[in-house]
């Protein structure tokens, strides 16, 4: 085997639903002023007992199933998030322990927002090294429990939830070679800081460096991947505001893709976001198997970083 390819998506989202309308009976803002601003419409909320492993766990239960595999076959689980209350054992740990998942090199990538484009590199380069055949790919938040519910400027924003990919070895490179890397004079956009921190943001630098910066990098990616913009079939960006989503897919030059709107429905929900929109598009096949799909996440950090894949 040379490479490694993308052969099952999945997806969980918590029951509870919370609409702009019901916000603005929290805090003084409209729903008018949130889709203006941001372009979300609803976000969904994990209950107080549901942790970050049970959701990623649901996700990666279906990936499974979608890609026809048990647990026992797995020999690499990563998940990438930033919102677990615990230390140790990881979240990795725990999704491994209840999948069924014997022996496997199991960790947490902590990037914030392009947390799951960092963590799919590292297993397709785990994979092409030689060090696994068959991988867990997770990302998963609860942002909720770390956002200020009287701040009208961050809590219109973030949602819960968990996106999954399964990645095997294969003998034809359908991953990319991954371009990431970050701002570091931007450290402080995107922050969480300490055990009881709040998630708070510069939105306007960020949305300055989004829409200017980030779709050279892009184009840099889909060079790597010897794919022209103009030929992906999707591009999955990091779901942080409709404004950026939008723009930024314009400015790269996907034409002829399918462009990822789910912060529409689900909002911000940082190193989820882009497994969750990715597993929407192709649940609900506007995507065609084997297309390149651009997936891109940046946040905190600054950190950036994104690849091109075959479509499952």
């Amino acid at each position: 085997m040379t490479g490694s390819r993308l052969v099952a998506v999945g997806h969980y989202q918590p029951q509870k639903v919370l609409t702009n309308d019901a916000l603005a009976e929290m805090v003084d803002t409209s729903d008018e002023w949130i889709r203006s601003r941001v372009g979300i419409r609803t976000r969904h909320v994990a209950a107080e007992d549901e942790s970050v492993a049970d959701m990623a766990a649901e996700a990666a239960q279906k990936a499974l199933a979608h890609a026809g595999l048990t647990g026992a076959e797995i020999d690499l689980v990563l998940v990438a998030t930033c919102t677990s209350h615990d230390r140790s054992p990881n979240v990795a740990a725990r999704v491994a322990n209840r999948l069924g998942v014997t022996a496997p090199a199991a960790m947490d990538i902590s990037a914030a927002c392009s947390g799951f484009p960092h963590a799919l590199a590292m297993a397709d380069l785990a994979i092409k090294g030689g060090s696994a055949t068959k991988a867990l790919v997770i990302g998963v938040e609860k942002l909720t429990d770390f956002v200020d519910w009287s701040d009208r400027s961050t809590c219109v924003l973030v949602g819960d939830g968990a996106g999954a990919v399964v990645v095997t070895a294969s003998d034809t490179a359908e991953i990319s070679p991954v371009v990431w890397g970050s701002v570091p004079d931007m450290g402080r956009a995107v922050v969480i800081e300490g055990r009881s921190g709040t998630f708070s943001q510069e939105g306007q630098s960020v949305y300055r460096w989004a829409t200017t910066t980030l779709p050279d990098i892009a184009r840099s990616v889909c060079e790597r991947a010897g794919v022209k913009p103009e030929e992906l079939g999707g591009v999955v960006l990091h779901q942080a505001n409709l404004r950026i989503v939008e723009p930024v897919a314009r400015k790269i030059g996907a034409v002829n893709a399918v462009i990822a709107r789910d912060v529409v429905d689900s909002g911000n929900t940082s190193a989820a976001s882009i497994p969750l929109a990715f597993s929407k598009l192709v649940e609900r096949g506007e995507l065609t198997s084997g297309s390149p799909v651009l997936l891109f996440g940046f946040g905190g950090g600054l950190s950036y970083a994104g690849q091109v894949v075959r479509c499952p």
